[in-house]
């Protein structure tokens, strides 16, 4: 019998190990004694989203988010009505499976813009929007703050200050954010960041992975194994503790080298790194 009584709100994220069909993925979960697991929307539409739900149902795995929503900062109508339908979408989706954690990429600058402040303005217009239509459904929508390295083409939230500015204009309950290692090791300010996104109650998810270099092509797919690169993840985990934060650990990494192995090996070799680096 496996041991698991250390992996108790641990999670792996599907996109960890995206080689492998979530009927492999679940269960290669349940056979390591890992409890949770955060799943992507493509993926998930794939399967079936109702199948998705039995699946991890059944398996008595715990969602412990869906990704993603967010891109909100488009400036043409059309455009606009279409993200903030299909982010109506995601919220559903994270309804049926049963997840109260929507994470949300926000968005980077239109092509031809350089406004920073609009763009993010637009986010918060977009938010009042779908807020309350998520806590209707039990739903919490993430902030998630992206490296400035992805702020023109993904993400004008840089860090997690911008993140707690934004989610700070409504309901804890309804808005927070996420706390990824690998995009924020690098802020020297980020234990206050923390401490403060604590204290309203606005830590909605938390995710590992570690900061490797060179960075790829691309840099999408830079996400290191945990213990390859630079991040303290027990710094991380004892600031998040010491803020409050009891919910899931989630381990997100896109790596091409990761995708290229046997899928059931890195699920394991993510489970002891898991135990080697944070606990």
């Amino acid at each position: 019998m496996v041991d698991s009584t250390d992996l108790a709100g641990f999670s792996i994220n599907q996109m960890t190990v995206k080689q492998l069909s979530l009927p492999e993925l679940v269960k290669g979960l349940v056979e390591l004694g890992v409890p949770g697991v955060g799943l992507w929307r493509e993926p998930v539409a794939e399967h079936g989203l109702a199948a998705s739900a039995r699946l991890v149902r059944k398996a008595g795995l715990t969602v412990t988010s869906l990704c993603r929503g967010g891109f909100f900062t488009a400036i043409e109508p059309a455009e606009r009505a279409a993200a903030l339908a299909d982010n109506r979408a995601a919220i559903d989706e994270a309804a049926e499976l049963e997840t109260d954690t929507l994470v949300l990429v926000s968005g980077g600058l239109p092509a031809g813009s350089r406004d920073l402040k609009g763009a993010r303005e637009r986010i918060a217009d977009a938010l009042a929007e779908l807020a309350p239509y998520a806590a209707e459904r039990g739903v919490r929508l993430a902030i998630e703050p992206l490296h400035p390295m992805y702020a023109a083409d993904r993400c004008v939230v840089s860090t997690l200050a911008q993140a707690l500015d934004l989610a700070e204009r409504f309901p804890a309950e309804q808005v927070g954010i996420v706390v990824d290692t690998y995009h924020l090791w690098w802020d020297d300010t980020i234990a206050a960041g923390i401490a403060r996104a604590g204290a309203g109650g606005r830590i909605h998810c938390f995710q590992y992975a570690d900061w490797t270099t060179p960075l790829p092509a691309g840099v999408l797919t830079g996400r290191g194994q945990l213990g390859d690169g630079a991040v303290d993840f027990r710094w991380f985990r004892e600031q998040v503790t010491a803020a409050g934060y009891r919910g899931p650990v989630e381990v997100e990494i896109f790596n091409d080298g990761l995708w290229a192995r046997d899928g059931r090996e890195v699920l394991a070799e993510t489970v002891a790194r898991y135990r080697e680096h944070t606990l």
